[in-house]
């Protein structure tokens, strides 16, 4: 053997005999990413230290933020899935930095694997500073099924947006059936979230916040019915949220009385052309300000 065979034999990619199958090298990112590592006891040491020292300092310059419902999470005992709407990247820090601290200790956020995944430097700051695991949004695929599921039995709680993605134009979307679903399968309670403001902190298509109010609501936990499937479930889910965003609205009562009747004004907003939903939105803004300046006293028909 000449020395140009021995350097192409050393630099060269290793070939598979004939016959034998080759072997296909398995992902590592996106879905595949595994954030084993990132639930340690050093893991969870730097996210709370990121929680106390950058996301809380962030949401009370950037979204000082008011809390409605936190007392109808004291009973909470077990792992539970959060479910809440979705208008910005703000989101997740924002909740992070209200959800009681026992709660957050224990908690994952399942997270599109298609933007918070996409590489291993991304999947590893998603994975250590929000406790995200990769979900697929397009699907309820086999595998992002058994990620919230292995975390649920783990003892974890996990936040799930089940709109699947952030609102283009500040009104909410259909929820998809995945948070509904994985509560039903495991036998865990689901906890209604209502954000409000949120979508003008950090708006989708937006890089850098801008300074505005907040508000969570939180929901009493909520468990499947007999009977129930996972679709009954997540409109019931969805129809909760609708009426946490009529309380911060309205207040609690009126919110209950709309309830009642089957009244309570949708966070999906008007089936119409999208510049007339931003044209709806930007004057449900307006009069929602009014109402809260006691100028407007009931609530805006759509």
């Amino acid at each position: 053997m000449g020395w140009r065979d021995t350097l192409n034999f050393v630099v060269e990619t290793p070939r598979t005999p004939t016959g034998v199958e080759p072997r296909t090298e398995q992902p590592t990112t996106g879905v595949h990413y595994d954030t084993d590592w990132a639930q340690t006891p050093a893991a969870r040491t730097v996210r709370e230290a990121a929680v106390w020292g950058f996301m809380k300092p962030a949401v009370a310059l950037y979204a000082p933020t008011r809390v409605m419902g936190a007392d109808r999470l004291d009973d909470i005992d077990g792992p539970v899935v959060f479910a809440a709407n979705h208008n910005s990247h703000a989101d997740t820090t924002l909740l992070l930095a209200a959800i009681p601290t026992k709660l957050r200790r224990r908690l994952v956020v399942a997270a599109g694997a298609d933007y918070f995944f996409p590489n291993r430097v991304a999947s590893a700051a998603s994975a250590l500073f929000i406790g995200a695991f990769p979900i697929e949004r397009s699907k309820l695929s086999r595998m992002s099924i058994q990620h919230v599921l292995d975390a649920l039995g783990d003892d974890k709680n996990v936040l799930i947006y089940p709109e699947g993605s952030r609102s283009p134009d500040g009104f909410g979307t259909e929820h998809r059936p995945g948070a509904a679903f994985v509560a039903r399968r495991a036998g865990v309670p689901i906890v209604p979230i209502y954000l409000h403001g949120t979508g003008e902190v950090l708006p989708k298509g937006r890089s850098w916040p801008s300074r505005h109010r907040t508000t969570v609501v939180f929901g009493r936990p909520m468990s499947v019915a007999e009977g129930e499937d996972a679709r009954g479930f997540a409109d019931r889910i969805q129809r909760r949220i609708d009426e946490l965003a009529d309380e911060f609205e309205s207040g609690w009562w009126s919110a209950r009385q709309r309830a009642a009747a089957g009244q309570t004004p949708r966070l999906t907003g008007p089936e119409t052309g999208s510049w007339r939903r931003r044209w709806a939105r930007d004057a449900d803004r307006r009069t929602a300000e009014a109402r809260r300046r006691g100028d407007v006293k009931r609530w805006p028909e759509r």
